[in-house]
């Protein structure tokens, strides 16, 4: 529920957002939303989000309570969805993008480029060309190739020296193995940037994304301190800047990761006059604030067993079944075979398997899973479903993920 009535205003007036249909949901409204765009959509009955700004504005008030020394940079990979980015512009939260097209999203809703940290330590040459003239004009390493490219077409621009942390907190996608300096390699890279003349303004690192140890956060910080130290015993300007990364998630994990972040600051930094703190949350912010529709469209019966056909699926919105190591949940709702009892209360229910829609085996979503008995044209919806679906969706065997609407809501005011 939105706490705060000036945020429900400053969404409704974001980039993105401005001038498009928003449906106030009073408590336990998102089934008569859905309800609603079914009925209207009779036809085609295609799959389609409801993104609630109303999450949305919660969770920035959460994270600023809980860690107000931190700026967020959301993480655009996560989830680019224009209203999404608008509404989360609107609340104050800076980018991170890590491509041209990303940084050409935001700067599109009106976001200065001193509010985007190009946090990809490999760029290709004409995505740093078009940092350097947009003006965003901070990003980050962890190679001397790095630094030969950006001293060659953006030679103002500020870095941040991406290390790899020491554990990666039993992170659900771990970087460690793709992106980071090592600790004997920190010194070269220091040297390097110095003699290319390129500012070092701080200490970049990543847990991974989706972690679950906290404690992780607490061993990144004293790495980077190390880092620091070293390199002002090299004569390098003094650094400013620390970016903690991401690997938060909005659940109870949340507060202890939130603690173990400020007990390490306070232990290592609290001698940093003039530090900014600044972080790449991404499904923090957008997993919880998105759910999915989709249609039943086809059913096959196999003595107790129950399989279902969706209009989405693993090479779909449900790729982060493969690809973020996400584990999805389904509720029925029967609104063609139970209009009366949609969600099917009370219902018996069977073993069921429920499969994408394309010819491959392996878009297979769900096995095992408990659903009552439902009929094709009725619905299966999807919690849960904004990080890392839509974003890495294809167009394989002709469904076309980019297609799928969004339709905007927000939660009521407590």
């Amino acid at each position: 529920m939105v706490s705060n009535p000036k945020s429900l205003q400053i969404i409704m007036g974001a980039p993105g957002v401005k001038g498009k249909k928003m449906t106030a949901l009073p408590e336990d409204g998102l089934t008569d939303l859905i309800r609603s765009v079914i009925s209207k959509g009779q036809e085609f009955k295609e799959p389609f989000y409801v993104l609630d700004l109303g999450v949305v504005a919660t969770l920035m008030e959460k994270w600023s309570r809980s860690l107000p020394t931190v700026r967020p940079f959301y993480a655009v990979k996560c989830n680019p969805d224009p209203a999404f980015l608008g509404a989360m512009a609107a609340l104050g939260s800076s980018f991170d993008c890590a491509s041209r097209a990303e940084i050409e999203a935001v700067l599109s809703l009106g976001v200065s480029p001193d509010r985007v940290v190009y946090a990809n330590p490999c760029k290709a040459e004409s995505h740093i060309k078009y940092a350097a003239a947009v003006g965003v004009n901070l990003t980050t390493f962890d190679s001397k190739e790095e630094v030969e490219k950006i001293h060659k077409y953006h030679p103002k621009c500020a870095l941040l020296i991406r290390v790899k942390a020491p554990d990666d907190g039993g992170a659900r996608c771990p970087l460690g193995p793709k992106y980071g300096a090592l600790p004997e390699e920190v010194t070269p890279l220091l040297q390097a940037a110095q003699a290319a003349k390129l500012t070092v303004s701080g200490v970049s690192f990543h847990i991974g994304s989706g972690a679950t140890n906290s404690s992780a956060y607490r061993a990144a910080i004293a790495a980077a301190k190390t880092v620091f130290d070293t390199a002002t015993r090299l004569g390098l300007p003094k650094m400013h800047v620390l970016n903690i990364g991401g690997g938060f998630t909005a659940g109870p994990d949340f507060d202890d990761a939130a603690s173990a972040v400020k007990s390490a600051l306070q232990e290592y930094f609290k001698n940093e006059p003039g530090l900014t703190v600044i972080s790449e949350p991404g499904r923090f912010f957008a997993e919880s604030a998105f759910t999915l529709a989709t249609n039943i469209i086809g059913k096959r019966v196999r003595g107790e067993l129950r399989e279902y056909w969706i209009n989405d699926g693993v090479y779909g919105s449900m790729n982060c079944i493969l690809y973020d190591h996400a584990s999805v949940n389904a509720t029925p709702f029967a609104c063609t075979s139970n209009y009366g009892n949609p969600t099917c209360r009370g219902m018996r229910t069977y073993c069921s398997t429920v499969f994408g829609p394309t010819c491959d085996a392996l878009d297979t979503v769900l096995t095992g899973h408990q659903l009552p008995e439902l009929q094709v044209n009725d619905w299966l919806v999807f919690p849960n479903m904004g990080a890392y679906t839509a974003a890495a969706g294809s167009n394989f065997n002709g469904f076309n993920t980019a297609a799928i609407t969004t339709h905007l809501a927000y939660s009521s005011l407590s």
